[in-house]
């Protein structure tokens, strides 16, 4: 219902967006309550490192995820810094996509804090989008200790803007006989696609919000923006036909390092590929998956970034493998023409352990290897920060920068 008291029309709008509200800080404050109305940050506070995730207090201060953490904590000198836990929030994650296919079956993960719902098949057994949405916000915060915001739509495009509009924990349903009317008292920006160049050159033509672009000539926006320009055009209007895809394994796992000083070091980079490659073996494993293509990613000091990949007969799932194969990409580039500022690591072309073979060689130690692997796996899960890892690491120096790079995270 709205404020004026008229009953909202909920027929069609059958697609929830479901956002958390900051989500690695929320997981964080689970542990920390006496932060709570706080200005906290997640991030490194050394070196490059940027923010992860700010709360809502200090967001009042301008900070914003992807902004550098020194610039953040010139924003808010009081700010509390929490060093991120990866583990913590893909075990957080995984609850969350469970509880979302109790649901629905029809579920498309975003990020590992945000998903589309489609729910036109749950109507009959749980009631109307706003009964479900509301069941699954008070789901999301007694199981999981979060909360989340849920935009109602009759389109994947509207429910996104309905969630980011009624941030932080909220719940807003945009009716389908009036989508057109609310989008244009919109920005532009808040069209998908509109960044800060598109949006520069959109002002130069005189369009500032969602209306201007409804009124331009389809024409007159595919010769300054090309094909993208009706793109546009169909969303001012509420035009987005794509449904809910369902996604239930994910297509990679990687992990990259910013490092704190650019590097030409093959050492420091061939050591940075050592952990990385342990980090990615680890979540495949315990994800129960392995994965056919090895990919390295190179970012050089003037921000160029270059990538190499391989395909192997069978899956991977052994830091060993993926250890030896990052190398080889590494050393096949030859000579490097700058200091690398970024290493990363991705295994892709996933498949389920049950119906992939593992790749081996003849040499016994490779078994071996990913046993021992196996075993450090048990001690983490018993023990927490306690694990195995291979003695060269003990030296490293290297400190996380840079937001992990398992998959993308919103931090709404």
């Amino acid at each position: 219902m709205e404020p004026s008291g008229r009953v909202l029309d909920q027929s069609g709008c059958t697609i929830l967006h479901v956002d958390m509200d900051a989500f690695f800080v929320a997981v964080e404050l689970r542990h920390r309550p006496e932060l709570h109305g706080k200005a906290v940050i997640v991030g490194f506070p050394e070196g490059r490192s940027v923010v992860l995730s700010a709360s809502y207090e200090a967001r009042a201060f301008g900070v914003r995820s992807a902004m550098p953490m020194a610039t953040a904590m010139r924003m808010a000198p009081a700010a509390v810094v929490i060093e991120p836990r990866h583990d913590q929030y893909r075990k957080v994650s995984a609850g969350l996509m469970a509880l979302f296919n109790s649901i629905t079956d029809k579920v498309e993960p975003l990020s590992v804090d945000e998903a589309f719902l489609d729910v036109s098949g749950a109507i009959r057994r749980l009631g109307a989008p706003l009964e479900i949405g509301a069941l699954v916000r008070r789901r999301v915060e007694a199981e999981l200790g979060i909360t989340a915001s849920v935009g109602i739509a009759a389109s994947k495009f509207v429910a996104k803007i309905a969630s980011t509009r009624c941030k932080p924990n909220g719940m807003m349903l945009i009716e389908k006989d009036r989508t057109v009317e609310y989008l244009h008292t919109l920005p532009v920006q808040a069209l998908w696609g509109v960044g800060a160049k598109t949006l520069e050159v959109l002002q130069r033509l005189g369009i500032f919000t969602v209306a201007d672009v409804a009124a331009t000539p389809v024409t007159v926006l595919t010769k300054t923006l090309g094909a993208s320009g009706r793109a546009l055009h169909e969303l001012s209007w509420g035009i987005d036909p794509r449904p809910v895809t369902v996604v239930r394994v994910e297509k990679s796992i990687g992990a990259e390092e910013t490092f704190a000083v650019d590097t030409f070091d093959d050492e420091v980079l061939t050591r940075e590929l050592l952990r990385l490659s342990h980090r990615v073996a680890g979540r495949l494993r315990e994800a129960q998956l392995a994965g056919r293509t090895l990919a390295l990613k190179i970012k050089y000091s003037d921000f160029s970034t270059i990538s190499r990949s391989k395909s192997m007969a069978a899956g991977m799932d052994s830091a060993g493998q993926i250890y030896a194969g990052a190398v080889g990409l590494l050393r096949a580039l030859g000579a490097r023409p700058q200091s690398v500022r970024l290493i990363g690591v991705r295994i892709e072309a996933l498949e389920s352990i049950d119906s992939a073979p593992l790749q081996f060689t003849l040499d016994r130690r490779d078994d071996n290897g990913r046993s021992a692997e196996v075993v450090g796996d048990a001690i983490a899960a018993k023990f927490g920060a306690a694990k195995i890892v291979p003695a060269r690491l003990l030296r490293s120096t290297s400190k996380h920068v840079e937001p992990d790079a398992g998959g993308p995270s919103g931090n709404g």
